[in-house]
């Protein structure tokens, strides 16, 4: 199998986004540990093979080095970090103040920066490759999630400098997703019907999978994308419709009002 014997770390890697990472690595034969604050209903599994949890608060530093000298006494080695997790409320900027905004920032910017300089060494040994879980909200305004978007911008950066900072050893790349079905949409597109609307705005006409997430992050991770490094990878089905289309009623077609991503 393409990984097969490689050692991958999947943050936030028990549910949602995270679990279809976690599910396509497992697929390419890789040994996968995942890490969250609190374990999974039932272990991540896929192929006849099951994700190793560790149970961390990633926002604390000295429980982030912890996992990592953990992962290296039963590896000796670590070849993927993918740092998914991450997440946000929905919260207009005025309705709450700035050392709330700040936590988001943390979790979505601070957290994978101390996760990876923790990794760094282990990657460095095996000349591995970090992937970024980014998002759309990081490139276009993000009303309501201004602070969680600000953060995605910044990872998107960070992934770049340490690109250059660590090449040739190590590749960094990012993900930057558009919307993608989870077990949570419903939470943020109402029902059935909800989220079908909400997927033909669209271009592919639907919301992504899991999976196909994880199948992207496979390719940044594996010696196809050897030569990828410093690279932003639009997973988002062709992006959001220009809405001027919309207003001017060109070609005679509309579309449902664009929501935010949930990764």
């Amino acid at each position: 199998m393409e990984l097969d014997g490689r050692v991958v770390l999947v943050t936030g890697g028990t549910r949602g986004v995270g679990a279809g990472i976690t599910r396509a690595f497992l697929r390419a034969g890789a040994h996968v540990a995942v890490c969250a604050r609190r374990p999974p209903d039932t272990p991540v599994q896929a192929a006849g093979r099951t994700a190793a949890f560790h149970p961390v608060d990633l926002r604390e530093p000295t429980a982030v080095q912890e996992l990592l000298s953990t992962l290296a006494e039963r590896y000796g080695r670590l070849d993927v970090l993918v740092n998914n997790a991450g997440g946000t409320p929905y919260r207009l900027l005025g309705e709450s103040d700035a050392e709330r905004h700040a936590r988001v920032v943390e979790l979505n910017l601070t957290a994978p920066l101390t996760v990876t300089l923790a990794a760094h060494p282990l990657l460095r040994a095996a000349r591995g490759t970090v992937v970024m879980i980014g998002s759309v909200s990081g490139t276009r305004p993000s009303p309501g999630t201004a602070a969680y978007g600000a953060a995605k911008a910044g990872l998107e950066n960070l992934a770049r400098s340490m690109a250059v900072e660590w090449a040739p050893e190590i590749r960094v790349n990012t993900l930057v997703l558009g919307m993608v079905e989870t077990e949570m949409s419903h939470l943020h597109y109402g029902d059935e019907a909800g989220i079908a609307a909400v997927g033909r705005t669209v271009p592919l006409g639907r919301l992504a999978a899991p999976d196909e997430i994880g199948e992207a992050a496979v390719f940044l991770a594996s010696g196809r994308a050897a030569y990828v490094s410093g690279a932003s990878l639009l997973v988002h089905g062709g992006g959001e419709r220009p809405a001027f289309l919309d207003a001017a009623n060109v070609n005679g077609t509309t579309t449902a009002p664009t929501a935010d991503k949930e990764s």
